[in-house]
């Protein structure tokens, strides 16, 4: 009587434990499908030329990545990618460092931070960053630095930085506020 009571005692334990390792098989499952869903946002830089390239806010999918938005963006006076302050970003994936709309220091107004890079000779590209040309409250100032004329490319020149003109990176900045900044994985470059 004793060893029937046993063997039903663990039966039971056994079919809880069944099922509640198939319960958490299942909600693992349902994570990834949950997190694909959502998917991660980025941006990525497609280099054509210095003042006539493209930036695109993008969503990983399955499938081809879907493009949210696109915007005309500039890099750098030229395409070296190893000359410090004047060349056009080195390819490869950047790591998004903060946001800011009133951001005041040599660039101004809505600013996106991106990580450091080495090109393919070893120079360190520093002090990078998305933006534009605008005073640090985002309006248009009226010295070079903080007015975008929008009548030649010469404002999509940079020093090495992506420049979007300051429509776009608004934007931008309203495109990633409404999905949220947290979503926003990386900087891709690309040419």
């Amino acid at each position: 009587m004793r060893f029937r009571a046993q063997l039903a005692t663990a039966a039971v334990s056994m079919a809880l434990v069944g099922g509640l390792t198939a319960a958490a098989t299942t909600t693992a499952q349902a994570r990834p499908a949950a997190a694909a869903a959502t998917g991660k946002y980025y941006l990525k830089f497609n280099k054509s030329s210095v003042t006539n390239s493209r930036l695109y806010l993008m969503k990983s999918v399955s499938g081809p990545d879907k493009v949210i938005k696109k915007y005309r963006a500039g890099s750098g006076v030229n395409t070296n990618t190893c000359a410090r302050g004047k060349g056009w970003l080195p390819n490869g994936d950047y790591k998004i460092e903060f946001h800011r709309k009133n951001f005041d220091g040599i660039i101004n107004g809505y600013v996106i931070k991106i990580s450091d890079k080495k090109c393919h000779s070893g120079t360190k590209r520093d002090a990078l960053f998305i933006h534009s040309e605008m005073k640090p409250n985002g309006r248009q100032g009226s010295i070079e630095s903080e007015k975008w004329t929008n009548s030649n490319p010469n404002d999509y020149y940079s020093n090495g930085c992506i420049k979007l003109n300051p429509a776009n990176i608004k934007n931008l900045f309203a495109k990633v506020d409404s999905v949220g900044w947290s979503k926003l994985a990386k900087l891709k470059v690309v040419s």
